[in-house]
């Protein structure tokens, strides 16, 4: 079973989405891509999609793959300056595929089908002992360009490296943006190696956003909001962004209207029989309610968003919810005569449950819950969360048992 609203690669194993790019009337996706086997392994492609929005891609050829010195192109991002892309990956090699190097390519093409390797521009700095090295971002800076990575040290500190370059061409080892150490956890824990690490702005302010990482457990996604300047980011506060067994490798991109946005990596989606896994969460926009980043699913989705459903009767699998939850309520969700998916609010927490798995979060005001098929995303002030589901039949019914709720249908 397929999601209709969920990127999906036609064949094979995805992971983390990257240079998400607006342009000329519509978007190209890059993704993590191994296209022979739906389970993931180290020889990674990127896979590309482009469409007129985030929820109707249409796949298109793997645009980098191993090869040429590489054993796998793993996670990066795409620039484009004066008109001219580059993409900067990690290029990683057997047999320590942990500490990988930066490597640029460009497009041989106007549609950005095909690109060409270029140069290693970036490389582990020798004074640090690093066990991990990863996952460039770059961006523009008022004097030029600013590329961080993620790192981790061998003592169990999480980093993000910086460097600047002038001409996207020569870039130099500046220092240590941010870190923190495993041994801190309040008010939250963010591992021993942050993956994908993204500084950006969100309403005027400046916020790291990172996949926690540790022994090679993928946890969830967490950030820091406070001051930075010249390659130094100084964390005023931190936060958890993500719940769930789902959510990994937030990806950064700003919107076809300048809006800041992150787009997820859902893991637990597949079906192996058909020969895919893995999708692609909705992409959210980003904003700040105090010291709290605030992701709530993309506007663009309401073009799809049909009529009112009496009842919470969807006449499919695929529907937005609006549930405004009394104390201690709770929202069912079921499909044939089984149970997907059950939330239950009650102090201040959201408990989501689906088959044996139990996850909680905290919770705050209206519920936004976007079904899929198989996918169930939740949207609260507080964070998202993202989990598998088994719908066992053709349409889904949500139930409240005390408070408002209303659901739309979606479709195309």
């Amino acid at each position: 079973m397929r999601p209709s609203f969920h990127f999906t690669a036609e064949r094979g194993w995805i992971n983390d989405p990257h240079g998400i790019t607006a342009r000329d009337g519509e978007y190209h996706v890059f993704f993590q891509y191994v296209p022979e086997r739906t389970t993931w392994a180290p020889n990674c492609h990127w896979g590309h999609a482009t469409g007129a929005d985030l929820f109707s891609l249409t796949e298109l050829p793997v645009a980098i793959a191993p090869g040429e010195g590489d054993d796998g192109i793993w996670t990066g991002s795409l620039v484009a300056d004066n008109g001219r892309a580059r993409i900067f990956y990690t290029a990683t090699t057997q047999p320590d595929i942990g500490i990988g190097r930066v490597r640029v390519a460009t497009p041989d093409d106007e549609g950005w089908i095909a690109w060409s390797k270029g140069a290693v521009v970036a490389e582990a700095p020798a004074e640090l002992d690093i066990i991990a090295y990863r996952d460039p971002f770059v961006v523009k800076e008022p004097d030029g360009w600013r590329m961080f990575l993620g790192a981790g040290l061998a003592d169990g500190t999480a980093t993000a490296l910086s460097y600047v370059s002038t001409d996207l061409e020569r870039w130099a080892y500046e220092g240590i943006a941010l870190q923190r150490s495993t041994n801190e956890s309040d008010p939250v824990w963010m591992g021993a190696l942050w993956e994908c690490p993204q500084i950006i702005e969100v309403d005027g302010r400046h916020v790291m956003v990172s996949s926690v990482w540790d022994d090679d457990v993928l946890h969830y996604a967490g950030y820091a909001i406070g001051r930075y300047a010249g390659g130094v980011f100084t964390a005023e506060s931190w936060g958890r962004l993500t719940y769930g067994s789902s959510y990994y490798a937030p990806s950064f991109f700003r919107d076809a209207q300048g809006r800041p946005c992150l787009s997820f990596w859902m893991r637990g989606i597949a079906d192996v029989e058909a020969g895919w896994a893995s999708a692609h969460s909705v992409p959210h926009v980003l904003t700040l309610d105090g010291d709290r980043l605030v992701a709530t699913p993309h506007p663009d989705l309401d073009a799809y968003r049909g009529r009112v459903v009496d009842d919470a009767r969807l006449p499919g699998l695929a529907g937005d919810l609006r549930w405004s939850p009394a104390d201690r309520d709770e929202l069912r969700i079921s499909s044939g005569d089984e149970l997907a998916a059950t939330l239950r609010v009650a102090d201040g927490e959201l408990v989501v449950k689906v088959g044996g798995d139990e996850w909680s979060m905290p919770a705050s005001g209206d519920i936004r819950v976007l079904l899929d098929g198989p996918v169930l995303e939740v949207s609260v002030p507080t964070g998202v969360l993202g989990a598998a589901i088994a719908p066992a039949g053709d349409r889904l019914t949500a139930t409240s048992v005390e408070g408002g709720l209303e659901a739309y249908e979606l479709a195309r």
